[in-house]
């Protein structure tokens, strides 16, 4: 079944299209309100960057995807994110719309944990699901918001019960390899007290012939005591405009760790929010991206602290070659009555080109007396010492660059809790800077 997507879409078609897929009836009303409000709502207002003049229309139409049985059938660029001859208990594949792989553990289903994809989640969990969905990210932010609302296809759904605490990493691969499918997945991600989890993903394209936008939307919960590491690697081609927001609700001595990689080659606008809601609760957001050609990224990473005693830490790293363009946005923002709380920041541009242009804007905004708050930001190119140095080791100057900038990217690269993930990375990151 296929039903068109693409601006302008009618209420009716999306009103259509989810009663075909038998979704709940509280989640029809609410695609069709979404998609009712996106026509008064007006696209986010980010820094120095006018995603207006972005190509934003290009959503394709649901097209489900023919599921398979095994790691084996699954498409060669999948395959590629995957240990050869490893098996995978704890896995999810999404193939454009749908999707086509999905396993969990007998361990983890046996201690109450649900680890499916969302749309098929909803059959047996839609109470569950209701009081969460779009809660952390609200449907009426502004137009992206509530058009990911109404379109979302696919996406993942992770539980964990109270006191589960998982030990290995569960994964999920996005696939969009037909620029006429919708490709708009919803993470939701809840972890009950005193539990923790890992969960890591990867975003990434094939042989796309025309222009695909990704409208993706996370939003995590983590409840008192738990502890969420959420590590995720964007590497879509040119074709894709990759827009997504992650916002994570983190209760009393909570915790949320981030690790994002932003390598897609096209334009790309990312929200990363850790909201510390209960006191003690604390956020850590590692990020890098590397732009190359005439891409245009916007990347923010934010903390807001509501909590006494909270905590947050944000280090994000960008690499720019050619005349790329990347608004590196860091905010802190601690709330009147978050006595005691602490908000780090660095923000770090290194520019391999003199075309490139990169712009890092830490922002501190504190409503309480009795808190700490610090930033560094830095925007140049590579140190000509530091290249000298390393030459008069005897260290090439090709091999010397490289040495730099792995170093420079090395804080997140390394934190990645997956081997096969944390390569790629690496390969990735090779490919765009010509090493």
């Amino acid at each position: 079944m296929t039903i068109q997507t693409a601006s302008p879409i009618s209420a009716a078609s999306i009103t259509s299209l989810s009663k075909s897929l038998n979704e709940p009836n509280w989640l029809t009303e609410l695609r069709t309100q979404a998609i009712e409000a996106s026509a008064n709502l007006e696209l986010p207002k980010l820094e120095k960057t006018r995603i207006d003049r972005w190509k934003l229309d290009a959503y394709g139409s649901y097209q489900a995807a023919e599921s398979v049985t095994s790691v084996l059938d699954l498409p060669e660029k999948a395959r590629s994110f995957l240990e050869e001859g490893k098996e995978y208990d704890n896995l999810i594949v999404q193939r454009n719309s749908t999707a086509i792989y999905k396993s969990i553990s007998e361990e983890l289903s046996k201690q109450g944990v649900i680890y499916s994809d969302l749309a098929s989640a909803l059959k047996d969990h839609s109470e569950l699901i209701k009081q969460y969905f779009m809660k952390a990210v609200h449907m009426d932010e502004n137009k992206l918001t509530a058009l990911h609302t109404a379109l979302w296809n696919g996406g993942v759904f992770l539980y964990v019960p109270a006191g589960v605490k998982i030990d290995s990493p569960l994964q999920s691969i996005f696939l969009t390899d037909n620029d006429d499918a919708a490709f708009t997945p919803h993470i939701l991600i809840i972890a009950e007290a005193n539990s923790s989890v890992t969960y890591v993903d990867n975003y990434t394209s094939n042989d796309l012939a025309g222009n695909l936008v990704h409208n993706g939307v996370v939003e995590v919960f983590a409840k008192k005591g738990s502890h969420v590491q959420f590590a995720s690697v964007h590497n879509m081609d040119r074709t894709v405009i990759d827009l997504c927001y992650r916002r994570a609700i983190v209760d009393n001595d909570a915790r949320i760790d981030w690790i994002i990689g932003e390598m897609n080659d096209g334009e790309g606008m990312s929200d990363t929010t850790s909201i510390l809601k209960g006191k003690g609760s604390s956020s850590d957001a590692k990020v890098i991206c590397v732009a190359t050609g005439d891409q245009k990224l916007n990347i923010t990473t934010r903390a807001v602290h509501f909590g006494m005693h909270t905590s947050s830490d944000m280090i994000t790293r960008a690499v720019l070659r050619d005349s790329a363009t990347a608004i590196i946005n860091g905010i802190t923002k601690i709330e009147k009555g978050a006595t005691h709380s602490n908000g780090q920041q660095t923000e770090r541009v290194l520019m391999l080109s003199p075309t490139a242009r990169g712009d890092a804007n830490p922002l501190l905004l504190i409503d309480e007396d009795e808190v700490k708050a610090g930033h560094a930001a830095s925007v140049g190119q590579v140190n000509v010492e530091q290249i000298h140095y390393l030459m008069s080791r005897g260290i090439s100057l090709e091999k010397a660059m490289k040495l730099i900038i792995y170093g420079f990217l090395a804080p997140v690269v390394a934190e990645i809790p997956i081997a096969a993930v944390e390569q790629q990375l690496r390969t990735v990151a090779e490919r765009k800077l010509g090493q």
